[in-house]
């Protein structure tokens, strides 16, 4: 899986603030939260530091791709996440919108020009979600006990 991750020293509800509002000024509409935190203590009785997957979305992205191709639901929403580490240091990271079209594997869907609208959507995100790094990067460049901020970083996981 290859993701864009940035790192700031700051605190985690500051944090939650600043991505939510970098998202929403690339006008990202924020349609859902899960606190994995809360989650998991409920569900499994389990300890986790502070961990938000923040659901958004290009609504006029997501009506582009959709009337491109109507099965493009699964690959509208980006999961942005905000998570703090141990050190103290906060982290962001979003899955890169232009690898999830190569999921994409319909020979019809791949020969008609819904995937190349479908490409445009994923780039066009991948694009919008650059600048709210920039934006998340630029307000905390001094981070103090943080090695990676003002950084953003591309990063290829294995998956």
């Amino acid at each position: 899986m290859h993701c864009f991750s940035t790192y700031a020293s700051m605190s985690f509800v500051d944090a939650v603030l600043a991505a939510k509002d970098a998202l929403k000024r690339q006008e990202f509409s924020i349609l859902a939260e899960i606190d994995m935190q809360k989650v998991l203590k409920e569900h499994l009785s389990v300890d986790l530091r502070p961990y938000l997957i923040v659901s958004a979305c290009s609504l006029s992205l997501a009506h582009r791709a959709i009337r491109a191709d109507d099965a493009s639901g699964s690959m509208l929403l980006c999961d942005f996440t905000i998570q703090e580490h141990s050190d103290g240091c906060v982290e962001f990271s979003v899955v890169d919108p232009a690898c999830t079209i190569g999921a994409v594997n319909h020979v019809v869907l791949i020969s008609c020009h819904a995937v190349s609208d479908l490409r445009q959507h994923q780039l066009d995100k991948r694009s919008r979600f650059g600048t709210a790094f920039a934006v998340l990067t630029w307000i905390n460049t001094a981070g103090a006990g943080c090695s990676n901020v003002g950084t953003v970083t591309t990063c290829g996981r294995g998956g």
